[in-house]
């Protein structure tokens, strides 16, 4: 699932293609029907389906959406990679355990939107990235991995952002495996 850029799901699709994740990406979802990772996933030859948020009366419609695309997919697990939109228990309860973020914060500092910016604001000396579980808190589901990123004094919210990027691209297919890896010993 991604709002945006979709590099984050590139990075997923380019380690199952390296076979670095024992995966197959089999769709990537979006609701913005103009965003960049819909372009990814035309470059990269996965199906891609839109479900615009602005289509939908209530994020539980919207959640109810996605459960049935999944369901039709038979997919084993979800990845929010850039979804920035906040889920509701219809979604999470249909894959518990099963339900992946990563954030750009070592949680549980900085939850919630621009943790970048709230990291730089609080004159922190390290931050970083952090694939987790979804719960209905924001942010709050257990960590599954973690990478630290110092900040630099020379650093400004595009420099943080890019050097989080990079790891979060290393982090997310490790964190996937580790998962899959659990979900299939159930």
């Amino acid at each position: 699932m991604a709002s945006g850029n979709g590099s984050n799901f590139e990075a997923l699709v380019k380690a199952a293609k390296r076979s670095e994740l024992d995966a197959h990406i089999c769709a990537l979802v979006v609701n913005n029907p103009n965003c960049e990772a819909r372009r990814r996933a035309e470059r990269l030859g996965v199906k891609c389906v839109v479900h615009d948020h602005r289509d939908f009366d209530s994020r539980e419609k919207l959640d109810q959406a996605l459960v049935k695309t999944f369901s039709m997919l038979a997919v084993e697990g979800v990845v929010m990679a850039g979804w920035m939109r906040i889920v509701t228990s219809i979604l999470i309860d249909a894959y518990p355990n099963r339900l992946l973020n990563i954030h750009p914060s070592l949680l549980p500092s900085f939850r919630g939107l621009d943790a970048v910016d709230q990291a730089i604001k609080a004159r922190v000396p390290l931050t970083g990235c952090s694939v987790h579980l979804v719960e209905p808190e924001v942010d709050a589901g257990q960590v599954l991995a973690q990478a630290a990123v110092p900040i630099l004094s020379s650093d400004n919210h595009l420099t943080l952002s890019k050097r989080i990027q990079h790891q979060e691209h290393q982090l997310l297919p490790i964190a996937v495996a580790i998962a899959g890896e659990c979900w299939r010993s159930v």
